[in-house]
């Protein structure tokens, strides 16, 4: 009698994978596009993908976990919600592009949840940790770029972004949350990325996009030399 199939199928990175990650308002998703755009433009493939909502399942998490709701979202309910759209993420649309040789460019992963339920919410990071000791949640970026930036700034701009895009109700529950949960969100990053220095580079996100795709080139160009040149 042979034992359970393993869950963990045969693949291999052929391509590296790169994670944004910060607190609402550092730019993520525009220089996530900026950086896609870069890169294809260079002749290296490249896809642009999210957490949560870049497979058809998560599109549909994506919308429970954003919409303002009342009563709301347990916590504990929050982060089993992140971990299954990361499940099904991972599986469907990182590796394969991974083995096929297209770089992942992804807005948002591990860390995020670390940051936003294991500090923001009090859920601890063990107990986030414990959840993605599995395939295919264990699998881990190669580079994460922390986007950083005062709480207070970004925050501003992530709730005039949503009032202006007229998406503050579908989309805008973290932006409604007050300043202290930002402040505890972002001190859980930092010391993600104290932790973890060669992997997760933090970059600084005030100034002006272009500069901050500049400094983001500079702290991925010896994974993609491609970004050596002139933006």
């Amino acid at each position: 009698m042979t034992g359970p199939a393993t869950l963990r199928p045969p693949h291999s990175r052929r391509a590296p994978w790169i994670t944004l990650e910060g607190i609402e308002g550092t730019g993520k998703s525009t220089q996530l596009e900026r950086l896609a755009a870069r890169l294809v433009a260079a002749g290296r493939p490249a896809v642009a993908t999210r957490e949560p909502g870049g497979t058809a399942l998560g599109r549909e998490l994506r919308r429970v976990l954003l919409a303002s709701t009342e009563p709301p979202l347990h916590p504990q309910a929050e982060l089993l919600l992140y971990v299954a759209d990361r499940a099904q993420h991972v599986s469907e649309v990182v590796l394969p592009a991974l083995a096929r040789g297209t770089v992942v460019l992804c807005d948002r992963q591990l860390e995020a949840t670390l940051a936003y339920q294991g500090h923001g919410r009090g859920l601890g990071v063990a107990a986030v940790r414990q959840l993605h000791r599995a395939f295919p949640l264990d699998e881990r970026p190669d580079r994460t770029v922390l986007l950083d930036l005062d709480p207070r700034v970004a925050l501003a701009r992530a709730r005039r972004r949503d009032q202006v895009a007229g998406r503050a109700a579908s989309e805008g529950r973290f932006e409604a949350e007050p300043l202290a949960f930002h402040e505890r969100v972002r001190a859980g990053y930092l010391e993600l990325a104290a932790s973890e220095p060669e992997r997760i580079r933090v970059v600084d996100a005030a100034g002006d996009p272009a500069e901050v795709e500049r400094r983001i080139a500079a702290a991925l160009v010896d994974l993609l030399p491609e970004l050596g040149g002139a933006a």
